[in-house]
């Protein structure tokens, strides 16, 4: 599932029930489950056959499952009034809020990294407004994707071009005590773009030199696009500040591909991360059943 997907299909639930009240048919369980250990983030959708189409009553059933967290790449482009409400149930019910996408990603065409002001001056606008989803939700980190590569330009006049336009970004995030984490993604889902690796990201982070842009190291866009996912989170630990997930191949729950995500997890746990690991990947089976085996999966890779 491509990230547009993702976020097109969570604005329209939310867009369709924005009226809704939180007493909707369907009823969150009233037995909770043990928590899980890792902070694991669901999405709205990801267990719509169990708790619904109403964004709150999906944000309780996942409290009652023992999930922690949860990230809404979509938030951005919600009603004021749902954020809102979605902010204040999250902290209700003790989720952490992960990331949403602070800006409008241009995946065909080049943007941060020709240095024209007029695209710089867009994307600094979207981070003053995503400053205020994230106050709204009791967020501290926001995906941030640089875009397409400008192929008329050399690779280090880009970088230097992406590099400037995130060091003003910093700037207006940093008395917020707000991070924007950068994703490197596939060429396979995403031909083109100019963030792709973890030390591409790496470089770019350590160019800026703010604790306000940091790594979103999505595993698996680097499963795919590089591999040797273990060595590259040690190496660029100290630049990672927020995880997603996704097996590899078909993008869905661990356990169904190829990555060996309880080794992975142990290694994140043992150099210290507690924060948020987001779950950015669709089924692999349809209906409860479905939902009942990403439960599952995550429970069997999760801490011993």
């Amino acid at each position: 599932m491509k990230r547009r997907t993702f976020i097109q299909s969570s604005v329209a639930t939310s867009a369709a029930f924005v009226g809704a009240t939180t007493s909707s048919q369907a009823t969150p369980s009233s037995t909770k489950a043990e928590p899980f250990k890792m902070k694991f983030a669901p999405h709205l959708g990801m267990f719509k056959h169990h708790a619904g189409k109403d964004p709150i009553d999906q944000l309780k059933f996942m409290a009652d499952q023992g999930f922690s967290a949860f990230e809404d790449n979509g938030m951005r482009e919600r009603e004021v009034s749902l954020q809102e409400k979605m902010g204040k149930t999250m902290a209700d019910l003790g989720l952490t809020m992960g990331v949403f996408v602070a800006h409008k990603i241009y995946w065909k065409e080049p943007t941060l990294t020709t240095g024209k002001e007029d695209s710089r001056a867009e994307f600094l606008d979207y981070i003053k407004k995503a400053v205020d989803v994230a106050k709204r939700v009791n967020a501290k980190w926001m995906t941030v994707v640089p875009g397409h590569l400008d192929l008329r330009q050399d690779m280090g006049y880009q970088t230097a071009n992406v590099v400037e336009t995130l060091k003003r970004a910093s700037e207006i995030l940093e008395p917020h005590n707000l991070t924007m984490v950068l994703e490197p993604l596939n060429f396979r889902n995403h031909p083109g773009l100019f963030l792709t690796k973890a030390a591409q990201a790496y470089l770019v982070c350590k160019a800026v030199g703010s604790p306000s842009c940091k790594i979103l190291f999505d595993i698996y866009h680097q499963q795919i696009q590089e591999g040797n996912i273990i060595p590259n989170i040690k190496k660029s630990w100290d630049e990672i500040a927020y995880f997603q997930i996704g097996d590899n191949p078909g993008r869905k729950e661990p356990t169904t591909g190829e990555i060996h995500y309880k080794n992975v997890f142990k290694v994140i746990h043992e150099k210290g991360f507690t924060d948020v690991l987001g779950m950015e990947h669709g089924n692999s089976r349809p209906d409860k059943e479905g939902e009942q085996a990403v439960i599952d999966a995550y429970r069997a890779v999760d801490l011993d």
